[in-house]
């Protein structure tokens, strides 16, 4: 196994598209509200980080089980990723109907302790009971991504992002405005359609799988729903990864919250950056499952020498493809904002932190590919305390700049820099003081 800037783009490339079209459909729920009103666009910004935070934990129970799924394909012991897979949506399954509970029993309560606007806290509402039955979808969605990416098979992934693209575009326009007949339903619309995009999703899958892969050959012909084994074997690599996932998204949550005490004008400038900063971050996170899948493939199949090469080779790709997003990104703020809203006072004030906002990338690449590398060895334990200690000091900075200082949307945009530079610095030195395959 030798990966080439060639190999290594073959694979990142469909992870990076899939990436791009989800975004994209973030970036639609995002345009449309924009029209509604900014408090149906903040409160989407809200409720949908709350939503993100629950699904990061089905995401980092997968991520678990595709680090296994990666080692077994480079052992070549496919029969097992079927186990795994199988054990794998069952407890997502299960997973998936506990939150959904959870949050119609006790959502109005936490949301009402978090938020300070009743208008916001009623509008988040309104899209976060509906787009809570989305995690059936999602959570059956990770697990195929996990499959696929795992088995380093990645062109399915654009594909299926590009159906639940059109059909979350479709659906936003018809339930937010009430087109065609349909009923006009604003911030629920947009959160019914949302479901109906992952719904389409796991359909796309189901069909795909079984119609153009070798699904025998990788133990899919046969259901395992009871296999307490492979279970835990999962658990116990992905509690770690849980755990990160859940303090990750609960200190970007914090962010949020304590920006909405800054204003209506402040959250909406928010969540219109966060979707579009996101683009170029995407780059780097198909990058960083990439290294995942890659390393997972040579730790299996006993070939660490190739893992040291590789890393930087993707390091490289990352800040080349980085570089140019954010390039094409800092032509036009202006026209790229007003995709997401028509109030013009709000896009000059927004100009600034858009701009702080495209910096804090360069300072992330390193650590999110040395974290991708630790996970895909399977030291996942050591990856949530490394992200841990960057995420305290990101949340001191937050708390510094934003609720303390009451500083400027462009200052607390700076904040991100303090966990980017704090997990690369961590990363960095945690690799290079091991020795597996002496990285550095």
């Amino acid at each position: 196994m030798t990966f080439n800037y060639k190999k290594i783009w073959l694979i990142a490339y469909p992870i990076l598209t899939g990436m791009i079209i989800q975004q994209l459909i973030g970036l639609t729920d995002t345009a449309f509200l924009g029209r509604v009103g900014k408090i149906e666009l903040g409160a989407s910004a809200i409720a949908g980080v709350f939503y993100v935070m629950i699904f990061m934990l089905g995401q980092g129970f997968s991520i678990g089980a595709q680090i296994l799924i990666a080692q077994h394909n480079g052992e070549k012991r496919y029969r097992r990723i079927g186990q795994i897979f199988y054990q794998g949506l069952f407890f997502l399954f299960i997973f998936a109907l506990f939150f959904i509970v959870g949050i119609h029993l006790f959502g109005k309560g936490i949301l009402t302790y978090l938020i300070s606007s009743p208008l916001v806290l009623q509008s988040s509402l309104d899209y976060l009971y509906p787009r809570s039955y989305g995690f059936i979808f999602s959570f059956t969605i990770v697990m195929f991504r996990a499959f696929y990416i795992g088995t380093t098979h990645t062109k399915v992934l654009s594909l299926n992002a590009y159906v639940m693209l059109v059909i979350n575009i479709i659906f936003d326009y018809l339930l937010i405005f009430g087109k065609c007949g349909f009923p006009e339903l604003g911030v629920t619309g947009a959160a019914i359609a949302s479901v109906i995009a992952e719904a389409s999703s796991v359909l796309f899958f189901i069909i795909y799988t079984f119609s153009r892969t070798a699904y025998k050959k990788y133990g899919l012909d046969i259901p395992y729903f009871r296999n307490l084994k492979t279970l835990y074997r999962v658990l116990n690599i992905s509690i770690w990864t849980i755990l990160q996932n859940m303090v990750s998204f609960a200190t970007w949550l914090f962010f949020m919250l304590a920006v909405e005490h800054l204003g209506e004008d402040e959250l909406a400038i928010s969540n219109i950056l966060r979707s579009v900063s996101a683009l170029p971050f995407m780059i780097i996170n198909a990058l960083l499952g990439t290294a995942n899948a890659i390393t997972g493939n040579l730790y299996g199949a006993d070939q660490t020498k190739q893992i040291k090469p590789t890393a930087y080779r993707i390091v490289v790709l990352g800040y080349g493809g980085g570089f140019i997003a954010t390039l094409l990104l800092l032509i036009s703020p202006f026209w790229i904002m007003r995709i997401y809203t028509d109030d013009i006072d709000l896009i000059y004030k927004a100009v600034p932190a858009y701009y702080a906002s495209m910096t804090t990338y360069f300072s992330l690449v390193p650590g999110f590919v040395f974290l991708g590398i630790i996970f895909g060895i399977g030291d996942t334990k050591a990856a949530m305390y490394l992200e841990l200690l960057a995420l305290v000091a990101y949340t001191i900075a937050v708390w510094f700049i934003v609720v303390y200082l009451k500083a400027d949307i462009a200052v607390c945009w700076l904040s991100e820099h303090a966990y980017n530079l704090v997990l690369s610095l961590l990363t960095y030195i945690y690799i290079r003081k091991k020795c597996w395959f002496k990285f550095l």
